[in-house]
């Protein structure tokens, strides 16, 4: 039995325990500790998986920000965007590398 699982660039080790009967492992080769364990998959229980981000948020932006965009000729979800970006940029910090 293969005993790593590899999803999206990353590997983890997979491990089972017959006692809780569910499997476990972590991700290896990164500095923070990364552990999953489960008792059946989302397909058993038929439910669809959970995605981590759904890429939105809601934001009451105000009417000026509405303008602010309109005179850029820009989207408000562009503008923000473009906001959070620039933020990221000169606010990036080591402990969340995958940011940016």
């Amino acid at each position: 039995m293969n005993n790593q699982l590899k999803h999206k660039g990353y590997i983890g080790s997979i491990e089972a325990s017959l006692e809780d009967n569910c499997l476990f492992g972590k991700v290896l080769f990164i500095k923070a500790l990364v552990s999953y364990e489960g008792k059946t998959t989302c397909q058993t229980l038929g439910h669809a998986p959970e995605k981590p981000c759904k890429g939105s948020f809601n934001v009451r932006a105000g009417h000026d920000l509405h303008l602010a965009a309109t005179r850029k000729k820009v989207t408000l979800n562009d503008l923000t965007r473009q906001a959070l970006n620039e933020f990221l940029q000169h606010h990036s910090t080591d402990a969340c590398p995958a940011i940016g």
